[in-house]
């Protein structure tokens, strides 16, 4: 199948790369240097259990969608709206565009800007760019899409490349499950720029992040989503599964880049303030993380 990937940072590689690898033919769309590497060596693909270059197309141009089946939709939640307007006049009529955003509103708003199919998905991976052209895996790497006509084709053909994926019909309360995970880990990982085994040992942090997620969770309720498992005793396994992971906006700030931090703990913010939920933690996180935003050079 012909794939593109737009946002080809450490998640659209990733899953990019898994996808070339399983014989597809994937053309990733992101910055120029990263491009460039990409063209003339392939993509690095290091992860826990092998590393190999990946020959693929790399394109800084959104033009670069044109002909894909799927369109892995990987940019920053900030960027949804921006991109979309870019890669709407070259999709195919029936192309299908998995998102693969943090936060739960993202394939909402593509769905709203695009008229073809809009598939949302929850992103469990821990990754980072080492380089231009180098994807370093440190743990997971596993999807949940929401149902649609083309799921059960995408699950196969993920599953097929190695990545695997359940379909749910609750996708919103998945989304909301992941939510609530960044928002516990993503703005205390950035503040202490600590990787998640060394944050979760910090004198009060487990407490606080208790409180994020009871904070989360009834916002969630109030709003009528329903959050499968229990997210107390979940959230404390990320620790374990990623120990070595900075979380997204930690690496975001250790770049002088813009967060996603109003889509995050912000969000949770706005959506309690509307539901006339308390939201006193995440408002904390939030502000703390806006200061850093404002102080980086």
């Amino acid at each position: 199948m012909r794939i593109a990937v737009m946002g080809a940072g450490a998640v659209g590689c990733y899953f990019g790369g898994m996808l070339a690898r399983g014989g597809h033919a994937v053309t990733l769309i992101g910055r120029p240097l990263h491009v460039q590497a990409v063209e003339r060596d392939g993509l690095f693909l290091d992860t826990q259990s092998f590393q190999v270059h990946v020959p693929m197309h790399a394109n800084a141009d959104p033009a670069g969608v044109a002909g894909a089946r799927l369109v892995l939709f990987c940019v920053k939640s900030t960027d949804t709206a921006a991109a979309a307007r870019a890669i709407a006049p070259h999709l195919e009529a029936d192309a299908t565009v998995l998102s693969l955003q943090n936060g739960v509103d993202n394939a909402e708003q593509l769905q709203a800007a695009l008229p073809q199919e809009v598939v949302p998905a929850v992103v469990y991976v821990a990754t980072e760019m080492a380089g231009p052209g180098h994807v370093k895996h440190h743990g997971r790497g596993d999807l949940v899409i929401g149902t649609s006509a083309s799921s059960t084709e995408i699950a196969t053909l993920l599953e097929n490349a190695g990545v695997p994926v359940k379909v749910s019909e609750n996708v919103i309360g998945e989304l909301w499950a992941k939510l609530i995970v960044n928002c516990a880990y993503n703005a205390l990982s950035a503040i202490s720029r600590l990787p998640y085994g060394r944050l979760v040992e910090g004198d009060g942090v487990p407490a606080v992040m208790a409180d994020v997620i009871a904070e989360c969770l009834a916002v969630a309720k109030a709003a009528g989503v329903t959050v499968p498992g229990d997210m107390a005793r979940s959230v404390p396994g990320i620790a374990k599964a990623m120990p070595l992971q900075f979380s997204s906006t930690a690496q975001d700030l250790m770049r002088g880049k813009p967060t996603e931090i109003d889509h995050l703990n912000g969000f949770v913010v706005r959506k309690g303030a509307a539901l006339g939920t308390a939201t006193p933690v995440n408002r904390a996180l939030q502000a703390l993380v806006k200061l850093l935003e404002s102080a980086a050079p």
